[in-house]
C-alpha cells in the first residue's frame, strides 16, 4: 500500500473538483478524504495500491470540465498513520 496527500491548485474550487475526485477515488478502490483549503486549493490524502494512486495523480491533472489545475504537490506519508475504511469528500 502506498499513502500520499496531495495539494491539487489552480481554478478546483467551486467547479465540482471535490465531488469529481470523490467518484474518482471510490472507483479506484482508494480510501482516504478530499477537502477544500481556505486558500483556495483542494487537498486529499489517499491510501491504496500503486497503480490506483498514479491512475488517480493522473486523472487529477485534468479533473472535471470547468476545472483547470495548475500544480498538484505530493507529500508521501506513512499509510500505517491513517486508519480509513473509505474514501469520503469532507464539507
Amino acid at each position: 500500500m502506498q499513502a500520499l496527500k496531495i495539494i491539487i491548485q489552480g481554478n478546483v474550487q467551486g467547479v465540482g473538483y471535490r465531488r469529481w475526485f470523490e467518484q474518482q477515488a471510490q472507483e479506484l478502490q482508494l480510501t482516504g478524504y478530499v477537502k477544500n483549503l481556505d486558500n483556495g486549493d483542494v487537498e486529499a490524502e489517499i491510501i491504496g495500491k500503486e497503480m490506483q494512486i498514479q491512475e488517480i495523480l493522473k486523472r487529477s491533472l485534468v479533473g472535471p470540465l470547468r476545472a483547470q489545475v495548475t500544480k498538484i504537490e505530493r507529500i508521501p506519508f506513512d499509510p500505517a498513520e491513517r486508519e480509513y475504511t473509505h474514501f469520503q469528500m469532507i464539507r
